[in-house]
């Protein structure tokens, strides 16, 4: 599953610079997750870090509505960041 900033954000700018996919961006109200790069953190990270940085309990969760399996998330990331030596 991609990842989902709720609205309990508060722009406080701690999961931005965390992202090592640069999914998170600023929409027009809070910060949002772009799912066709949030990889939750599988090839970079034990567990996504932008959920250990937000100071807010439960502001980014499973995005429901963007449901992926460990193996589509490992597939996503290897194109993202592997392209060139496919």
């Amino acid at each position: 599953m991609a990842l989902l900033i709720t609205e309990k954000c508060t722009n406080c700018d701690m999961c931005l610079p965390e992202c090592p996919n640069e999914a998170i961006y600023i929409g027009d109200e809070i910060y949002e997750i772009d799912v066709a790069l949030c990889t939750e953190c599988v090839g970079h990270y034990e567990k996504p870090t932008c959920q250990k940085v937000c100071p807010i309990t439960n502001c980014i969760v499973q995005d429901p509505l963007h449901v992926e399996s460990q193996e589509t998330l490992w597939e996503k990331f290897v194109l993202l960041h592997h392209a060139d030596d496919l």
